[in-house]
């Protein structure tokens, strides 16, 4: 292994002498897909309700959560199974190779996502198959994306290169937002035709101007029972988690979640098992497609730790700062419930800024200084940020939230780019794709995992707290018996179906008002009718319930950062394998 260390490094050192602007070609096209992969998950954010609206899905149906979840959850769960394998069938056949095969999936998969026939239940079925297909796409990009890069930069040069690809992830995300909440208003097919010229583009430059200079791991058997352990658990794994975020009914009664149903339990319990055995099979494996042995590389190890630890911690608060704002803050500011979606976007943007300043400059510095001390601090940054989060009160001034936001951005930019290229510079070069797809799939799995945390959280808190809570807010509209029945009613509204208004920008009370007999309604009082419609009486009454058990997922935020620190700080001074390898060598 030693003597293919030092060939390969010999190999990239004379293709960066004789062609110094490849490695900068190369970084294009990786950070495009990046671009292209983010956008497309943010501009999904903002875009739901004109596309619920387009494919006719009433947003308060009963079975109308799941769609969401699937349109949401469904990307995030195909990557995360695929990325493992994708990355050692890389090392063997080719990372550029599997590279601009994603690029041409991914084009048809959007292509197939523009042109959705059905409408209803189908239309929605047909999207999430779409976005599987996608997501196979972008899961061959991602699993090679950071091995392409550390393939043509030199150790000098590999932190500021990856902290450049991470601007463009953060820079997708946010002009994801906009993007989405502009085609949106003109037609919601337009949300999905707007990453064909990206994924078109990469397809066509990918083919035209990258050329393979990794040197390939030996040819072997494919590791089968490995695959079918890791992809079957991780996908029972994910399944079960998406399925216990919803509704389920049983006996008469409907739970707010799904964590008792035995497809849930039993779902669960099949992925835990496989991915329990998974490392023993690796083990034991002739060509396994998990590198157990690289987790004794202190670097790799601790590095790795700390990915998964801060993904968990900041993938399911995101959803969680934009239902505040949508659901709560934005209302009560005057904003009309249907504008929030674009809103939220534009006020999360100081996060996106702190991330772009900091993502290469830190790259920059890590390269200078090494990376154990800069990731670290990144993370004690956004363990005081969830802390300082924490002691919002829900109708805060912008200002306050804006700040801790923008050193959220700061924190995650300092941990990412050093953190990769610790994780990169650890490995032997003809292992860099597997090596790509172990810490893409730790971070995926994690966000995945988060989501699933953080909304078990809050729709625990609001399903004990919002019928009092609703209770509580009609007392001072009145009394009656038709009064007391409305309040009854709204008080048995499903606490996923409050969170799911909130995040798809519309009022639950008005919706639940156009459902009932119109006799019944036509006898509440106006000045009710009124109140309820407004944009203030929900996000007010929400808050009662939300607030306490959004608190509670970002102190849960604060030590899972705090964890991730101390995991970063633990992974020992800078580790290069090629350097370790020379020096052993002499």
């Amino acid at each position: 292994m030693d003597k293919n260390s030092n060939v390969t490094t010999q190999k990239t050192e004379d293709t960066v002498k004789k062609g110094i602007a490849y490695k900068w070609t190369a970084l294009f096209n990786v950070a495009l897909a990046s671009l292209m992969g983010t956008v497309n998950g943010s501009i999904i954010l903002i875009s739901l309700p004109a596309i619920f609206t387009g494919i006719q899905i009433n947003p308060m149906a009963p079975d109308a959560f799941q769609y969401l979840l699937w349109i949401l959850m469904g990307y995030g769960l195909v990557t995360a199974t695929l990325l493992l394998s994708i990355g050692r069938l890389a090392d063997i056949y080719g990372r550029v190779k599997l590279f601009r095969l994603g690029f041409l999936i991914f084009t048809i998969g959007s292509i197939l996502l523009y042109l959705t026939p059905g409408t209803g239940n189908k239309g929605a079925l047909e999207l999430i198959i779409f976005r599987l297909i996608q997501a196979v796409g972008g899961a061959f990009t991602m699993a090679n994306g950071a091995a392409i890069i550390t393939d043509v930069f030199p150790t000098s040069e590999r932190g500021k290169a990856l902290g450049i690809n991470m601007v463009a992830i953060m820079s997708g995300q946010f002009i994801g937002l906009l993007l989405g909440g502009i085609l949106a208003t003109y037609n919601w097919r337009y949300v999905f035709l707007v990453n064909v010229p990206f994924a078109l583009l990469g397809t066509v430059l990918s083919y035209r101007n990258m050329k393979e200079i990794s040197f390939r791991a030996p040819k072997t058997s494919i590791d089968v029972l490995g695959n079918l352990l890791f992809i079957g658990g991780l996908t029972s794994l994910l399944v079960g988690v998406t399925y216990g975020l919803m509704p389920y009914e049983h006996n008469g009664i409907t739970d707010a979640m799904g964590w008792s149903s035995p497809l849930v339990m039993s779902t669960l319990g099949i992925g835990i098992v496989a991915l329990a055995v998974f490392p023993f099979a690796e083990s034991k494996a002739k060509n396994p497609m998990f590198r157990v042995e690289f987790f004794k590389i202190r670097a790799f190890a601790y590095a790795n730790l700390a990915n998964f630890t801060a993904a968990i911690a900041r993938g399911g608060i995101m959803f969680m700062l934009i239902l505040l704002l949508q659901g709560i803050w934005l209302p009560l500011h005057g904003y009309r419930f249907e504008d929030t979606p674009l809103w939220a976007g534009i006020y999360m943007l100081p996060m996106t800024l702190g991330f772009i300043i900091m993502g290469p400059l830190s790259g920059i510095l890590s390269d200078k200084y090494g990376p154990r001390w800069i990731a670290t601090s990144g993370m004690v940054i956004v363990t005081l940020v969830f802390i300082g989060l924490a002691l919002l009160p829900y109708n805060f001034d912008y200002w306050q939230l804006g700040i801790l936001i923008f050193f959220m951005g700061i924190g995650n930019g300092m941990f990412s780019s050093p953190n990769s290229s610790s994780i990169m510079n650890s490995v032997p070069a003809e292992d860099r794709g597997v090596a790509s797809g172990m810490m893409s799939t730790l971070i995926n799995s994690a966000s995945t995992l988060s989501m699933a945390i953080f909304f078990t959280i809050v729709i625990v808190g609001i399903q004990g707290a919002l019928p009092g809570a609703i209770h509580e807010s009609f007392a001072n509209l009145g009394s009656g018996p038709i009064v007391q029945n409305l309040a009854d009613q709204l008080a048995s509204l499903p606490p996923t179906n409050a969170l799911f208004s909130a995040f798809l920008g519309y009022n639950p009370m008005g919706s639940t008002l156009e459902a009932m007999d119109p006799n019944v309604v036509s006898a509440i009082p106006q000045s009710v009718v009124d109140t309820l419609k407004s944009t203030y009486w929900f996000p007010q009454t929400l808050q009662q319930a939300f607030m306490p058990a959004l608190r509670a997922s970002f102190v849960l935020g604060a030590i899972l950062s705090a964890i991730a620190a101390l995991l970063s700080a633990m992974r020992g001074e800078r580790y290069v394998h090629e350097t370790h390898v020379s020096t052993e060598k002499t």
